[in-house]
């Protein structure tokens, strides 16, 4: 006789729709006429429309879809740094974005503060930064620059010791968003690696990414948005045939 493990929802995109301003550069005569006739000129874009989505513990899911369909906007909102116009998205445990690597960094300080400032913005208490301050120096490669201020960093230094702290949090789900272009091919390869570790570990995962081999290596299930709407929803090959030249 065989058991069915249920498995939690980690991620509820319930109804979700997502609405932009767009600002635009008008003529003198354009805002005049404008103005003579009482009109606003403003126009809006609908990013998502109506977006379900439900994701569970475990799971590993990616995000597909060509540009402006709303793949990004959407791990924004599970990430907590937008709110929908409508209806809302729910999620359990600590979830943590690779979505603006480094956003929380401050450039006049040295990395081993900047370490300490990150992790904190990302959830992190001081004792959990202390305990895995070595494993995110090592996972970086930067060591003999650890105290030296950031401004002073490559991009690829940077982006290198920004990822290493996120990736290095611990959570419940991990929101990933075209970051793998970070630094050389082997350490593209560890990152891939420590994100298997984490799907191995029971982790929920969520990626974006126009990298089809990465999609197929890490994720079992395909969600495919198009201009706002979700098209798709199922095995992560039959998701790839959306947005794969044929």
């Amino acid at each position: 006789m065989s058991t069915t493990i249920s498995r939690r929802p980690s991620v509820i995109i319930d109804a979700v729709h997502k609405k932009f301003t767009l600002n635009h550069a008008f003529s003198f005569k354009d805002l005049l006429v404008s103005w003579i006739r009482r009109r606003r000129i403003t126009s809006s874009f609908e990013a998502l429309k109506g977006v379900d989505i439900v994701i569970n513990e475990g799971e590993s899911v990616a995000i597909l879809g060509l540009n402006g369909s709303g793949k990004s906007t959407l791990l924004k909102l599970i990430s907590g740094v937008m709110e929908p116009d409508g209806g809302q998205v729910l999620t359990r445990g600590r979830v943590a974005g690779l979505i603006e690597v480094g956003a929380g960094f401050h450039p006049e300080l040295s990395g081993r503060e900047n370490i300490f400032l990150n992790a904190a913005i990302l959830g992190m208490k001081r004792k959990e930064i202390e305990e895995r301050y070595d494993q995110i120096v090592a996972f970086s490669e930067i060591e003999e620059f650890i105290d030296q201020e950031v401004k002073h960093y490559s991009s690829g230094m940077f982006m290198r010791l920004a990822f290493s702290v996120a990736i290095h949090v611990e959570v419940d789900v991990l929101l990933v968003d075209e970051i793998l272009s970070v630094g050389d091919a082997p350490f593209r390869e560890k990152c891939r690696k420590k994100f298997e570790e984490l799907i191995a570990a029971g982790k929920t995962l969520v990626v974006v990414s126009h990298d089809p081999e990465m999609v197929r290596e890490l994720c079992t299930r395909g969600v495919v948005l198009s201009r706002g709407t979700m098209i798709y929803d199922g095995e992560i090959e039959n998701a790839l045939a959306y947005v794969e030249p044929a």
